[in-house]
């Protein structure tokens, strides 16, 4: 079995707005079990939790979360008016509308005037909400100072507008603030660009919703880690039946962002890298200079990583609003979904039984029998 000190634990966090509960019930889990990161990655409502986890001492983590998502719950605490998928479709749909229209505590407001009527070229004209909340509320639930110190790394992805290319801040590199969190989520036209240095960015998950390939590739020398990659969109779906169907299913398309197929070529790559490390004694002195063994030997590395997938599956009253849908209800539901996958997938012989990946790869997606019946998700 392999023990959390041989090896670095990180949280890889996906976007997806209010979906975002299932990724702090699963760290309240993972904290519960002995589980503390290292290192957080995270894009769009991933960067906010992932702030809040950095952003405070380990107590006080899984609380801050808490008051994070029960405020954000907060203008809509009544429950279905029955357990039917109709019923709760509607409620759900109910529940989207009041976010739609007066915004969500603590998080953004409809603009007052609206875009159309303000000065073409600023913000306010290029938004419907504005996110002036959000950034308070980071300020009172979040010590930068501490995310900032080094005790967590965390990585924040955005996308600078005028280029189309994906910038990560990263506290091994720079200072993080809540204008990096902010841009991380800039979401448009929901949600206006935010300024860093001078340069105008929105959210991350325009380009890729996770940062686990930043992660495996181009976050540093590459050490044993468990990356706990928590995604809130399954790439895996059913049939659209409806007009509904198709916006919910291409949300899960195109914001589940390939995490498989991410690990499969990072699983390849790796098995490559491992080979050339283990080619270093048995390669003749005559090569030492060789400008093109040289190029092999850099990118050669030895370490095992073990991605653990955490995949919030679909309910099959689920419709495209699902990702801005705040009810208190649904929130609930996320979150226990998120400690419900993380004990079973704890409890599961494959995880007990683990060893250092001989291969250098270990992938672990041991919930995955949840995709074979959408209505297990249904609490």
């Amino acid at each position: 079995m392999v023990t959390p000190a041989e090896e670095k634990t990180v949280l890889v966090l996906q976007g997806g707005g209010a979906l975002g509960a299932y990724q702090a019930g699963a760290y309240e889990a993972l904290c519960e079990a002995g589980h503390m990161p290292r290192w957080v990655a995270g894009i769009s409502i991933g960067a906010v939790n992932a702030a809040i986890i950095a952003g405070n001492p380990p107590e006080r983590r899984a609380a801050r979360l808490r008051t994070f998502w029960e405020r954000v719950s907060s203008r809509l605490l009544a429950s279905p008016l029955a357990r039917d998928d109709n019923s709760r479709r509607i409620f759900n749909e109910t529940s989207a509308t009041l976010a739609a229209v007066g915004g969500v505590p603590g998080f953004f407001e409809p603009r007052i005037p609206p875009a159309v009527f303000m000065p073409q070229g600023t913000p306010q004209a290029i938004s419907v909400y504005d996110t002036e909340p959000l950034k308070s509320t980071l300020l009172e639930l979040v010590d930068f100072d501490l995310l900032n110190s080094g005790a967590v790394r965390i990585s924040i992805g955005a996308v600078q507008v005028l280029t189309g290319n994906m910038k990560y801040f990263d506290t091994a590199k720079q200072t993080i603030g809540p204008e990096h969190v902010m841009a991380s989520g800039a979401l448009p036209p929901g949600f206006p660009p935010i300024e860093i240095e001078g340069e105008p960015y929105w959210d991350g998950g325009l380009v890729s919703n996770t940062p686990l390939e930043y992660v495996l590739e181009r976050g540093g020398p590459r050490k044993d880690m468990c990356i706990f990659q928590i995604d809130l969109f399954s790439a895996k779906g059913c049939m659209p039946e409806t007009l509904f169907d198709i916006g919910q299913r291409e949300k899960e398309i195109r914001f589940s962002s390939r995490t498989r197929l991410n690990t499969d070529i990072f699983r390849e790559m790796q098995t490559i890298r491992r080979a050339i490390r283990h080619l270093r004694e048995k390669v003749p002195a005559e090569f030492d200079d060789n400008p093109d063994w040289q190029i092999l030997d850099d990118v050669s590395c030895d370490a095992a990583v073990t991605i653990v997938l955490l995949i919030h599956r679909r309910a099959a009253y689920w419709t495209q609003s699902n990702d801005y849908e705040f009810s208190r209800y649904s929130m609930e539901e996320h979150w226990q979904a998120g400690r419900a996958d993380v004990e079973r997938t704890f409890n599961h012989p494959a995880w007990k039984n683990r060893k250092r990946p001989e291969e250098g790869v270990k992938v672990l997606d041991l919930t995955r029998d949840l995709d074979t019946d959408p209505k297990e998700r249904a609490l």
